[in-house]
């Protein structure tokens, strides 16, 4: 299973990430929530732990969540599997 998102930064630039096996785990262990549960009562902050946890793994960033999040303006699902 993976999850793909597109996250906007409030610089106006786009990327598209693809959560993997290792960010699923990470969410669910964080949030003691099942990620097959996020199509009924998906929150907002669990959609940029994911983007977050992606990054973070592909070392596409080295700040903390709270941080990164100050620089995202918004994070959603994406049609585009990323490379």
């Amino acid at each position: 299973m993976k999850i793909n998102l597109r996250i906007e930064l409030n610089t106006g630039e786009a990327k598209e990430v693809t959560c993997s096996a290792a960010d699923l785990v990470a969410f669910e262990t964080k949030y003691d929530v099942s990620v097959t549960t996020l199509e009924s009562g998906v929150k907002y902050t669990h959609l940029l732990f994911l983007a977050w946890t992606s990054e973070k793994r592909r070392k596409e960033t080295t700040k903390d969540f709270e941080s990164w999040v100050e620089d995202v303006a918004s994070v959603g699902a994406s049609e585009t599997d990323p490379k």
